[in-house]
């Protein structure tokens, strides 16, 4: 039977989450002792702040990048429809969000999380080979990818804790096949920096507001 001090230490472990990650980590607000798991209420509080800072930080990258391009408003339309994430079919408006099954809005946020990591990465590196941006701004599209990434684990954990919990079917993909939820592009052609920033921005806003209606609707006491 462990001793007392090496239980203190294996709950302290626990606890501990350094990178502020929006994972399922306990939470430890007065030591070891008071340590506890989240609930699906902390969870979806940590998720939808942390989709408003990366949604934030793409609008702080978006004005930056205007400093160097003003597109016209034909060109705006251009960009919309070349959106690699335009063929995911995502309800227009919070009427139509609140109409979908929770499996459906659920696996809308994953796949939308999951088509951006990897273009956000490409971006930095495309930046960061531009003299108009110094690494500062470079690194923000860095960061919205690590963002994202992690933003993505902690939907993950929501879903795994809603099945749990009865409240979520297992008509989603895989968590895990990754490949299978990813969007298959309408074109082959290479969208630029800017094409790609003013769709992150407007697909990490769905997103922020697709978290807030399905926790309104899983937990709807709650600020709702």
């Amino acid at each position: 039977m462990p001793s007392l001090n090496m239980t203190a230490l294996l709950v302290a472990l626990l606890c501990l989450d350094p990178h502020g990650r929006v994972g399922s980590a306990p939470i430890c607000m007065h030591g070891p002792t008071a340590c506890h798991v989240p609930s699906l209420a902390d969870l979806f509080d940590r998720v939808i702040q942390h989709s408003a800072r990366m949604h934030s930080l793409s609008n702080d990258l978006h004005s930056e990048f205007e400093q160097y391009f003003l597109p016209s408003k034909n060109h705006i339309g251009k960009i919309y429809r070349k959106c690699h994430t335009s063929n995911i079919l995502t309800p227009n408006g919070k009427e139509n969000a609140q109409k979908l099954a929770r499996e459906e809005l659920t696996e809308v946020i994953l796949k939308l999380l999951m088509a951006w990591r990897d273009p956000l990465f490409q971006l930095h590196e495309s930046m960061a080979h531009q003299q108009d941006f110094n690494s500062f701004s470079s690194n923000k599209a860095l960061k919205m990818g690590d963002m994202v990434h992690e933003l993505r684990k902690g939907v993950e954990k929501i879903a795994e804790k809603m099945r749990v919990l009865g409240m979520l079917g297992n008509s989603i993909p895989a968590l895990s096949s990754r490949e299978a939820m990813l969007p298959v592009s309408e074109s082959e052609e290479a969208m630029s920096d800017y094409e790609l920033l003013y769709c992150f921005r407007r697909d990490s806003n769905k997103v922020q507001n697709y978290l807030k209606i399905l926790k309104c609707r899983i937990i709807p006491e709650h600020d709702c």
